[in-house]
């Protein structure tokens, strides 16, 4: 009965009005551990969002996929509950927690009710402080991972982002996916699981977003008790990649009807004096709220594709500006050449004042839609810390989005856009489509 209540709290809680504006304390625990909060009284519910810097990039040399398998089992267990127990205590105060691991974090997501809130951290602090990694779950959940790393193997767009990596990175961690591979992942004992959460689960790279029913007192208490006895210090966090891409095609034969392509080059920091132009120049040229120029010309005009796009891709540790797409084996090749040609037009022509006014209307009044949630909310604080955007951004996002003029965009895309640097994988069959190294 309890989760229904949590079922009907949380869809009001979506459905309801948007914020007119996101106040944001900073808190400081007693203990020392600092959280962003955005308090909501009107419903008796609380979004939880931690995230721990360093994610997938800190498996050590030879365990590639630990820190993915370990982020899976951390909910398998914990102090004197197994797995089926853990649930079941889970189930009971109509908790929820979520454990995602990526590039750069492993994420936990935590969503509980005002009456239950002591019990739900107690439980998820078990689990950050006593998780068992029994065999037998290592072994089931082993299992699964594989399953999937197998399914990833035969998918033209896993192939693709494989290929695509291991060209950009070069040796760093980003160059191999975080799942590893069946060799790496079949060879993981318990050992390797207990260091990978030692490495990772740490106090000095935790970052801490809150939203709904809780004061800041009450958040301050709850961090020290949550958090508060976890180890101090982690593994080293990995070092800036090197970007190795250049321009020209890698060709992947895979027997499809339907080609797919992951292309691009190196981008632009997120803390570069000219990122603001160059996120609203991706969204005229490339982004996927509004009708870009790729897509226009290479889907509407020439029916080359069903769905195109290109995004900045900033990592911790790196900095890309990538697109994909598919397309029929027999219309690839004229796809890129495409590509090229709009990629070489927007650094030489810029934008027009048509489409820049265009992007600001949908980048703006887009922005308060993100904001339709304590869950949302909770994850936005988070990566703002991470971001280093400091506590004002909300309040001034959009007036950065209207400042961008086009000569900012003119200077940007020349810099930004560069088509003989443009490296294409290409996962398929595609007619006339030859590799370039």
């Amino acid at each position: 009965m309890i989760r229904v209540i949590l079922g009907i709290v949380l869809a009001f809680a979506l459905s309801g009005p948007l914020r007119a504006a996101v106040d944001i304390q900073e808190v400081t625990s007693p203990g020392g551990i600092r959280a962003w909060l955005v308090e909501e009284h009107s419903i008796p519910f609380t979004a939880l969002e931690i995230r721990f810097r360093g994610g997938g990039s800190l498996d050590r040399p030879g365990k590639r996929g630990a820190i993915n398998l370990m982020t899976a089992l951390i909910e398998e267990g914990a102090g004197d509950l197994d797995a089926q127990g853990f649930a079941a205590a889970r189930d009971r105060l109509a908790a929820s927690y979520s454990f995602d691991v990526h590039r750069d974090a492993l994420t936990i997501s935590t969503r509980f009710l005002s009456e239950n809130r002591d019990e739900a951290i107690a439980l998820l602090r078990l689990a950050l402080n006593e998780p068992r990694f029994d065999q037998d779950a290592v072994d089931r959940v082993r299992g699964q991972v594989l399953s999937n790393i197998r399914g990833d193997e035969n998918d033209p767009n896993g192939i693709a982002s494989r290929t695509f990596s291991a060209l950009a990175y070069g040796d760093h961690p980003y160059a191999t996916p975080i799942d590893g591979t069946i060799e790496s992942v079949t060879a993981l004992t318990r050992d390797d699981i207990v260091t990978a959460f030692a490495d990772t689960v740490t106090r000095d790279r935790v970052y801490v977003g809150a939203a709904g029913d809780i004061t800041a007192e009450e958040l301050g208490v709850l961090l020290d008790s949550l958090l508060g006895d976890l180890p101090e210090k982690g593994a080293p966090l990995p070092k800036m990649a090197e970007v190795t891409l250049d321009g020209g095609v890698t060709l992947v034969p895979f027997d499809t009807p339907q080609s797919v392509s992951i292309f691009g080059h190196t981008g632009i920091a997120r803390d570069d004096p000219e990122f603001f132009p160059a996120f609203v120049a991706n969204e005229i040229f490339g982004g996927s709220g509004r009708q870009s120029r790729l897509s226009l010309e290479v889907r509407e005009e020439r029916g080359l594709t069903y769905g195109i796009g290109s995004y900045i891709a900033n990592y911790d540790y790196a900095h890309l500006m990538v697109g994909q797409l598919a397309s029929a084996n027999d219309r690839m090749g004229e796809a890129i050449e495409v590509i090229r040609e709009e990629w070489a037009k927007v650094a030489a022509e810029g934008v027009t004042a048509e489409e820049l006014d265009q992007a600001k209307t949908y980048l703006t009044g887009a922005y308060p839609l993100r904001f339709d949630g304590n869950g949302n909310i909770a994850r936005i604080l988070v990566g703002m810390q991470i971001d280093h955007l400091g506590i004002d951004y909300i309040a001034t996002r959009n007036s950065k989005v209207e400042a961008v003029t086009l000569e900012d965009i003119r200077k940007v895309a020349k810099r930004l856009y560069r088509p003989e640097d443009l490296r294409f994988v290409v996962v398929g069959q595609p007619n006339g489509v030859e590799a370039v190294n």
